[in-house]
């Protein structure tokens, strides 16, 4: 990228001796990294006492995503990530990731996801079903659940028991809790018998031990399979190469995490921008009911579904499932004019250029009809990116983004959510996504579809 010379380079105020911006970005992550931009294309600031650096211009960001050998996976997230993943897809090195997607890549072809669709539509239908009229649900746990128990279906074909999903859930809801807390905690306390530090572990333990009996439990099965697991395990590259069983538990534990939180929070915060744009909730209502007429979405129905989509991908914009990521500098570099050493991290924020104003008119206005083909302009789509872009864009947007579609369709299909008064939408930053403090969903059951 030819860097123009009109990129300015700065420092955000406020940072606290020792902790630097950590608790600002504990206490108010996102609207921390978003009002960076006040302050140049490319930001310094301090963790703790680490200097990092901030891309705030689309532009810049984009040269970040698309430079992963300069750019590596590490820094303050993925130092930390790689407790619950190891060297999975999404947190191995540079030098790993091109083998690790080869190998990836065919169980999330178009085909394959066709047939993910399945399990993920009879998940779905087990949670609209075991809803009744009048109850009211905590949107972010109750999509987490469902969202949990549809990876589990996914990988492995058949559901995962009710008791056992619900012990993986409180455990990842821990992990993914502490994971945040991690992060900005020197190594020196992260060592520390704290209780907060031995429940870390041991839910960290469970997922790891839960998820290695799932996958010899699976391959001592006779049951021929067609299945995510299935696909990670016969995969060969064009040298005979597989994914060795280590490969397979971390990419299963990756799996699981990624398109756990990414599903839920992306539904809770669709959930909440609809009770606020009812004449949008209203149209989505009937692109519903008169794409389905009655019957339960299928992978065929998802391009009719034309406004869920467009609703997704707005709330994706202004919510990307993803707040915070870090690189590591592999040797010496320049952003926005200014040398960067070698080992330097780099922090960046989906959310911190969603909002970008030259590429979006009214960027903080909820509005799905910016994605029509016709409105779409080729700077909006260089600030989109809520999956990130490049080599590392998420080798699961398309799964992400088929669970969501189908999961919204069937659930507004048969039943009338709407947001219970008390909502708190302050964001609670979880691993890598942030949800609405408190969001409780009334549920009442629809005339056309009983």
């Amino acid at each position: 990228m030819t860097e123009p010379t009109t990129f300015s380079a700065g420092a955000a105020p406020g940072a606290l001796p020792a902790l630097g911006h950590a608790l600002h970005m504990m206490r108010h992550p996102v609207d921390f990294m978003t009002s960076l931009a006040a302050h140049g294309d490319l930001v310094e600031i301090r963790i703790g006492p680490t200097t990092a650096y901030v891309p705030t211009h689309p532009e810049l960001l984009r040269h970040v995503l698309t430079n992963d050998r300069v750019f590596d996976k590490g820094g303050v997230f993925y130092d930390r990530a790689r407790d619950i993943a190891g060297n999975g897809l999404v947190t191995c090195p540079f030098a790993d990731h091109r083998r690790q997607r080869r190998l990836m890549q065919s169980a999330f072809t178009r085909a394959q996801l066709k047939r993910y669709a399945e399990a993920m539509h009879a998940e779905i239908e087990h949670t609209a079903s075991r809803w009744e009229d009048g109850m009211v649900v905590d949107a972010f746990q109750e999509m987490y659940g469902m969202a949990l128990r549809t990876v589990g279906r996914t990988l492995y074909s058949t559901p995962v028991s009710p008791e056992l999903a619900a012990k993986v859930e409180r455990s990842f809801d821990i992990v993914l809790n502490g994971l945040f807390r991690q992060m900005f905690l020197p190594a020196a306390i992260r060592r520390l018998p704290l209780p907060s530090q031995r429940r870390y572990r041991k839910n960290l333990d469970f997922l790891h031990h839960t998820t290695q009996q799932l996958i010899d439990a699976y391959r001592s099965s006779d049951t021929e399979r067609d299945d995510l697991l299935a696909a990670l395990i016969t995969s060969r590259d064009e040298d005979g190469g597989r994914l060795g069983d280590k490969e397979i538990h971390d990419q299963v534990i990756t799996i699981m995490a990624a398109g756990t939180e990414t599903v839920a929070g992306t539904l809770t915060w669709v959930f909440y921008l609809l009770s606020q744009h009812p004449e949008i909730e209203a149209a989505l209502y009937e692109e519903i009911d008169t794409v389905l007429d009655g019957r339960p979405p299928q992978w065929d129905d998802l391009p009719k579904l034309s406004l869920t989509d467009r609703v997704i991908s707005e709330a994706l914009r202004l919510h990307p499932p993803a707040w915070l990521f870090t690189r590591s500098t592999t040797g010496p570099t320049e952003l926005a004019g200014r040398p960067i050493p070698t080992g330097s991290t780099v922090v960046f924020s989906p959310a911190a250029v969603a909002r970008y104003e030259d590429a979006f008119d009214r960027p903080t206005a909820f509005d799905p009809d910016r994605w029509l083909p016709d409105r779409v302009t080729p700077a909006a789509r260089l600030t989109y990116v809520p999956f990130g872009t490049g080599a590392r864009k998420c080798i699961g947007d398309l799964y992400a983004r088929t669970e969501a579609t189908l999961g919204l369709a069937t659930l507004l299909s048969r039943w009338r959510v709407t947001c219970e008064p008390d909502m708190d939408i302050r964001p609670v930053p979880l691993a890598t996504i942030y949800h609405p403090r408190r969001l409780h969903l009334k549920l009442t059951t629809r005339p056309a579809a009983s």
